[in-house]
C-alpha cells in the first residue's frame, strides 16, 4: 500500500505533502498515513489530534507519522499520543536523512526515539525540492522562502518554521519552467513570509524582482500567483509587475491580522491601519481589477468594542473580499498568551461577525460579477477559478487545467455560477 499524506494548513505544507510522500516511498514506508500539522491556532492543533486518533480507528495496522509545525512546537505532546508512531520534525520531513531515522524508529533492533525533532533555528538555508507532480492539484506550489524572521506576539509559526532562508532565484525559476513543461497552466510561489524573500541571498534580491524573473524566464507559463503577502514588504518591482503582466494574477491575500493601531501595535505588527488602506488603494490604480482577502484576529487581549469596530470597518475601507477570520487562541510560549485574556463567548461572537462581514463583502463581490466573462482554470471536480480566485461552479463538464473564457450567470452566495 502506498503513502497516504493528510494536509493541514497553508498551502506550503501542501506543496510540503508532495515532497513527504515522495521521500517517505523511497525510504521504503508502506501503508502509511503521514499527517502534516499546522499550529497557527490551538484548533488546528486540537484537529491533527483529533485526526490522528480518527486514522487509528480506520487504520489498526497502519503506521502513524505525525509532522508539520504542529510536531514541531508541541513534541512531547504528539509523542505522548499512543495512537502516533513517530513524530518528524519539519526539516527532516522533506530530507532523505530524516525518513531513514523515521525508518530506523519501526526497527525493534535499533530502539530509536519516537521523536526525530532537532532545533529548527539552526537551518540556516533552505532549497528547492524538486516535485513530479501535485496529487490532484490543477496548479503547481512553488516553495521560494521558509521561516520568518519577525516575532509578533501571537505567532508560534517561526518556533515551527525556524528563521527566513529563502531559494535562490535560479532554482525557482528552474522549478517554474519545469512545471510549466508539464502542462500546469498555474504557478503559486509559497513560504511562510515571501514578502521578505531575499534577504539571505547574496545580492539581497527581492520578491519583485523573482516575479519579474519568472515572467521574463518563462514566457510559456499562463498565470503566476502569489500566496499570502505582507504589504509593508511590497517592493516597488511588485507593484510594477502588478501593473505591467496580465500573467501575475489580480488576486492578493495580506496579512492585516487588524484594524486598530493600537492592537497592532501590540502584536507587533508592523504596519499601522492607514498602511493597510493606501497599499490597497495603490495596487487598485495599477490594476483596477484586483481583489483582496485578508486573514483578520478576532478577540486580542485587551481589544475593545471600539477597536474590534475598527477591524470591522477595515473589511469596507480595504475592500476585501475573502476573509479567513481566526478567534484569537493563545499560544503556548507566545508574549500574547500572557496577555489579558478575553472572554471566549467575545472572541467567538466577534469571529462570528468578521464572517458575516466577509460573506457581506463576498456577496457583493459576486453580485459585480454577474453578466461578466471571465477567464477560468478548470478544476476536478467540475469547478474553476477566475484570475480573481473566485471559485466559480462550470455548467457543463470540462477536463481539468484549460483557461475558458466563460459567461456569469448568478451565483449561490459562495461561488460563480456559469453560463
Amino acid at each position: 500500500m502506498s503513502v497516504d499524506v493528510v494536509t493541514f494548513g497553508c498551502r506550503l505544507n501542501a506543496a510540503e505533502s508532495e515532497v513527504i510522500r515522495r521521500e517517505a516511498g523511497r525510504a521504503g514506508f508502506t501503508d502509511t498515513v503521514v499527517v502534516n500539522s499546522c499550529a497557527v491556532t490551538g484548533e488546528a492543533v486540537r484537529q491533527a489530534r483529533q485526526s490522528i486518533r480518527a486514522l487509528r480507528r480506520q487504520r489498526p495496522a497502519a503506521k502513524i507519522v505525525v509532522t508539520g509545525c504542529a510536531a514541531q512546537t508541541e513534541t512531547e505532546t504528539f509523542a505522548a499520543m499512543p495512537e502516533a508512531d513517530h513524530v518528524l520534525g519539519n526539516a527532516e520531513k522533506l530530507s532523505a536523512v530524516g525518513w531513514a531515522q523515521a525508518r530506523a524508529a519501526f526497527d525493534p533492533a535499533t530502539a530509536a526515539p519516537k521523536a526525530s525533532v532537532r532545533d529548527i533555528m539552526a537551518m540556516r538555508q533552505t532549497a528547492a525540492h524538486l516535485v513530479e507532480a501535485f496529487a490532484g492539484k490543477t496548479r503547481a506550489f512553488v516553495q521560494v522562502q521558509n521561516g520568518c524572521d519577525h516575532r509578533c506576539t501571537f505567532c508560534v509559526i517561526p518556533f515551527g518554521r525556524g528563521n527566513s532562508r529563502s531559494v535562490p532565484v535560479a532554482d525557482v525559476v528552474d522549478d517554474v519552467h519545469r512545471f510549466a513543461a508539464k502542462g500546469f497552466s498555474e504557478a503559486v510561489l509559497t513560504g511562510v513570509d515571501i514578502t521578505s524573500y531575499g534577504a539571505d541571498l547574496a545580492g539581497t534580491p527581492k520578491l519583485g524582482m523573482l516575479v519579474r524573473q519568472i515572467l521574463i524566464a518563462v514566457p510559456e507559463l499562463k498565470r503566476l500567483r502569489l500566496s499570502s503577502i505582507d504589504s509593508v514588504e511590497a517592493d516597488r518591482d511588485l507593484l510594477d509587475a502588478f501593473a505591467a503582466d496580465a500573467r501575475l494574477m489580480p488576486h492578493l491575500h495580506l496579512s492585516l491580522q487588524s484594524g486598530d493601531d493600537v492592537i497592532l501595535k501590540r502584536m507587533k505588527r508592523r504596519h499601522l491601519r492607514a498602511d493597510a488602506i493606501a497599499f490597497c488603494n495603490t495596487v487598485r490604480r495599477l490594476r483596477p481589477d484586483t481583489v483582496f482577502g485578508a486573514d483578520l484576529i478576532a478577540g486580542f487581549p485587551t481589544e475593545t468594542e471600539a477597536m474590534f469596530q475598527r477591524s470591522l470597518d477595515l473589511v469596507a475601507e480595504c475592500g476585501l473580499t475573502q476573509l479567513h477570520v481566526f478567534p484569537f487562541s493563545p499560544r503556548p510560549g507566545t508574549p500574547a498568551a500572557r496577555m489579558p485574556q478575553l472572554p471566549h463567548d467575545v472572541v467567538k461572537e466577534r469571529a462570528r461577525r468578521l464572517r458575516d462581514a466577509g460573506a457581506t463583502a463576498l456577496r457583493a463581490h459576486l453580485d459585480g460579477e454577474v453578466g461578466a466573462i471571465r477567464r477560468v482554470l478548470t478544476e476536478a471536480g467540475g469547478t474553476g477559478r477566475t484570475e480573481q480566485f473566485t471559485q466559480v461552479l462550470l455548467a457543463r463538464p470540462a477536463e481539468p487545467n484549460n483557461i475558458l473564457d466563460l459567461a456569469i450567470r448568478g451565483h449561490d452566495g459562495k461561488r460563480l455560477l456559469a453560463a
